[in-house]
């Protein structure tokens, strides 16, 4: 084809793989998810591949609402705290991004701008910002709450949240600091802007106590597919995750998307979809097969139905699991978007119970050969289903390292993967320019 678009390529680690049994796997390092040493080795082996990006997404915290029984044979009970780990990482690499996750629900904005802001000019300005609302139920009450807040309100504290973050990160102007020995002058007071917002959810007054940071604002990425999460992404979004089955759905999806940023007033390639893509890549499809079936046989079956249960937000423990899955509500506090993930694939497949626990094991994950992992990622871009995958992988580390040293080349033979990193910023490698202040053309407050 003459069409020469080329993919943007994530890595979100599931240290110990992605599939829940893939842990138990001969040659997985089981405390990988805590060895700094093999986080840093696989980090950097990311880079050397020429990821645009580690993105390290976070659960936060323990996911009691799946069981613990469940919990305790998923092997995804411990990890680093992301922004420790993303500010170690940034000493290991120079040029891959580092995009990590924060909450807006029960987070404060001045804490989240000054991490941020402060890992973008530790990593010289290779700083991302996945925002979430947290859609866990268990979560609420690592803080304190008994309940989750509703989806919607979510989204309506998540709006306040990111335009206090935008405010803070533009306390000083690019230039605000002469550091003048002479004059005696270290910053100029003309300069400095003061955010101070009073809204239903947010409260705050500045400026933040960290320079603007060397990419204007860290990107931002969010993960939301509902109605209110695409309005959502539309406004503030540089990179947005999503769970497409098809390249027609993921390729509509995406036609949606840019129509909503434009109606913001923003360009529509100021905003790049990035749907997930789980894989496992073996010498052969059919080697690809038989580890997907050595997996699946890895996690007890009640352990699958705990673990849809709570994908869905519905309990399934008293279903035939060799029966269809039955009426579903959609979930008020619950992940919107990867209940319909599943719910919808059920409903459009005609699976069972336990066909559908197969599908959600392996997170419709891809499996085969170099070459077949590398013909799916040429067709969805060469056919504008996305603009390139946020991958990880069901198994680690043998699936990586045949990525990393036989797809990666070839999807560069073809043309489809950066060679080479564009720049020394994450914006720069994605394509994306830098934002101006949101306090451009004022006078200091």
């Amino acid at each position: 084809m003459s069409d020469t678009r080329q993919a943007v390529l994530l890595f979100t680690p599931e240290w110990n793989g992605m599939h829940p049994g893939a842990w138990r796997l001969d040659g997985t390092p089981t405390d990988g998810a805590m060895d700094l040493a093999v986080v840093k080795s696989i980090v950097q082996q990311a880079e050397a591949a020429k990821f645009h990006g580690f993105f390290l997404a976070d659960p936060t915290g323990f996911r009691l609402d799946i069981g613990l029984p469940g919990l305790a044979r998923t092997g995804t009970a411990a990890r680093f705290e992301p922004f420790t780990l993303m500010a170690a990482m940034a000493m290991v690499t120079e040029r891959l991004g580092l995009i990590m996750t924060a909450g807006t629900t029960y987070e404060e904005p001045y804490m989240v701008a000054r991490r941020f802001a402060s890992l973008d000019h530790l990593s010289g300005g290779r700083a991302g910002w996945n925002i979430v609302t947290t859609g866990t139920k268990g979560v609420a009450r690592h803080f304190g709450r008994d309940e989750l807040m509703a989806h919607d309100l979510r989204y309506e504290r998540g709006i306040e949240f990111v335009e206090a973050v935008l405010e803070l990160w533009d306390s000083f102007d690019d230039d605000a600091f002469p550091r003048d020995k002479e004059s005696g002058v270290f910053f100029d007071v003309d300069k400095l802007h003061v955010a101070r917002r009073a809204g239903a959810h947010i409260s705050l007054e500045g400026p933040l106590n960290v320079a603007r940071p060397l990419q204007g604002h860290p990107v931002l990425a969010q993960a939301g597919s509902s109605p209110v999460g695409q309005d959502f992404a539309a406004r503030f979004a540089e990179v947005m995750f999503t769970l497409q089955p098809t390249v027609a759905k993921a390729r509509a999806f995406r036609e949606g998307m840019r129509a909503k940023v434009a109606a913001y007033g923003r360009r529509p390639d100021s905003i790049l979809i990035l749907p997930a893509l789980t894989l496992v890549v073996a010498p052969t499809d059919a080697e690809a097969q038989r580890k997907f079936d050595q997996m699946d046989a890895l996690v007890p079956p009640e352990v699958g139905v705990e673990l849809l249960s709570s994908m869905i937000d519905h309990d399934l423990s008293g279903h035939d699991v060799d029966g269809p899955l039955p009426d579903i509500p959609e979930t008020e506090l619950g992940t919107k978007t990867v209940q319909k993930f599943f719910v919808d694939k059920a409903r459009d497949d005609d699976l069972t119970i336990r066909e559908l626990i197969s599908f959600m094991l392996r997170w419709g994950a891809v499996g085969g050969s170099p070459r077949t992992i590398a013909d799916h990622i040429e067709e969805w871009v060469r056919e504008g289903a996305c603009d390139g995958f946020n991958v990880t992988f069901a198994d680690m580390p043998e699936s990586m390292d045949l990525f990393c040293a036989e797809v990666v080349p070839e999807l560069q033979r073809r043309g489809v993967f950066q060679t080479e990193y564009r720049g020394r910023t994450l914006r720069e490698n994605l394509g994306l320019e830098r934002p101006a202040s949101v306090f451009a053309g004022e006078a200091v407050k």
